[in-house]
């Protein structure tokens, strides 16, 4: 049997519209989802809840020779100065090292900068485990268990803060977010790869992949 030429025609037109008809689906549905994830980042970004706590857990960012990147530096600024409101008599470094770090950590380069600004060493709490958010969270989490601690101000880029919070209540962790101060100039192009590392990265836990690479490539020495 001879199937007519116009039938096949009229098959692989209506398999082309059904693809096309699914990939707009799928992209309409990704679009969405990317929306609404950067609505709940910049809400979480533009609030600061800083208020009675236990502790202050500072996120790790980038350390270079035993100093604090600029970006890791304001973190822990704005931790000094909630630590000298007696927002929390405790501060928690987070962050691990790798080979190429001289055997430094964020953590131990956190505690030193801490220390020469003033806070006492029995009040720092440092982990030198970690390597990326997911990592200190989970350290966190054992810190809180060990000292005891219920309620905790976490302390990062405005960006960051939102998954720092998810994380946070996936562990079963009461944190309240509070955001480091932005210094000069954010441009346009820093903005969206901010966000889009965040949404990535967000998405990638809740669908629980690994974006490793891309993650790090987005995030770039900053690594948080």
């Amino acid at each position: 049997m001879i199937v007519p030429a116009s039938n096949l025609r009229k098959k692989s037109s209506t398999g082309r519209t059904l693809l096309r008809s699914l990939l707009f689906a799928l992209f309409f549905a990704a679009a969405t989802w990317c929306v609404h994830v950067a609505q709940q980042i910049s809400e979480v970004a533009d609030v600061d809840e800083a208020q009675q706590a236990d502790a202050i857990a500072v996120f790790g960012a980038a350390e270079y020779l035993g100093r604090p990147s600029p970006t890791f530096h304001f973190r822990l600024d704005h931790a000094v100065d909630l630590y000298r409101k007696k927002i929390a008599p405790i501060i928690i470094t987070l962050g691990g090292g790798s080979d190429k770090d001289s055997g430094n950590t964020e953590g131990t380069v956190g505690r030193d900068y801490l220390l020469a600004n003033g806070v006492p060493f029995g009040n720092i709490v440092v982990d030198s485990l970690s390597l990326d958010t997911e990592q200190q969270v989970r350290r966190l989490g054992a810190i809180a268990r060990e000292y005891n601690l219920h309620h905790i101000v976490v302390v990062s880029d405005g960006t960051h803060l939102f998954r720092i919070r998810e994380l946070c209540r996936d562990a079963g962790l009461d944190v309240y977010t509070s955001p480091r101060a932005t210094v000069g100039h954010l441009s346009a192009t820093d903005r969206f790869q901010r966000y889009l590392h965040e949404i990535l990265s967000y998405t990638a836990w809740k669908l629980h992949f690994d974006i490793g690479f891309p993650r790090r490539w987005l995030a770039g020495e900053e690594d948080y």
